[in-house]
């Protein structure tokens, strides 16, 4: 393996694909195994791209698609939280209450991906539309629901 392309890939992606792994999954430890796994596939299999967004829109698809098969995974679906198993003696700390970013984490996955490709990735319509091999429209409506369930969980017509 190419030590400057890795490199490259670690320093370009690595915040990217956490942050997409998190949002998926909704948890730190699986996003980082999310994001070794794509740096592995994108260092196995170097491809030339004409400009910059169309191969972070291939590394976006890659990412997606592996937290989809880590969801699918029978190890993913048979393990259970840490918690569930252990008596706490002490309280752990809530999150932050009101956080939006709890809020966007609260939404069901398909909407959760497009509001996070929107505006996090400041992706356009057609584009998220593209990665996610879907139509247009339908990306508009769910942007448009998830706005709507989160401006119902913020309480007001003032947010979103």
């Amino acid at each position: 393996m190419d030590s400057e392309r890795a490199e490259y890939l670690v320093e370009r992606y690595a915040d990217l694909l956490v942050r997409i792994g998190r949002t998926w999954l909704g948890d730190w430890d699986d996003a980082q195994d999310v994001c070794q796994t794509v740096l592995i596939k994108l260092l196995e299999d170097p491809r030339e791209f004409p400009d910059q967004r169309q191969e972070r829109a291939w590394v976006v698809r890659l990412a997606v698609n592996q937290c989809k098969n880590w969801k699918k995974s029978a190890w993913a679906r048979r393990r259970a939280p840490l918690e569930e198993g252990l008596i706490l003696s002490v309280e752990a700390p809530e999150p932050e209450d009101g956080s939006l970013l709890e809020r966007v984490q609260a939404l069901p996955p398909k909407y959760r991906e497009v509001i996070f490709l929107r505006y996090y990735e400041e992706y356009q319509v057609k584009e998220i539309a593209q990665m996610l091999g879907i139509p247009a429209p339908l990306v508009s409506t769910r942007l448009k629901r998830a706005k709507d369930k989160l401006r119902t969980m913020l309480g007001g017509k003032d947010y979103v």
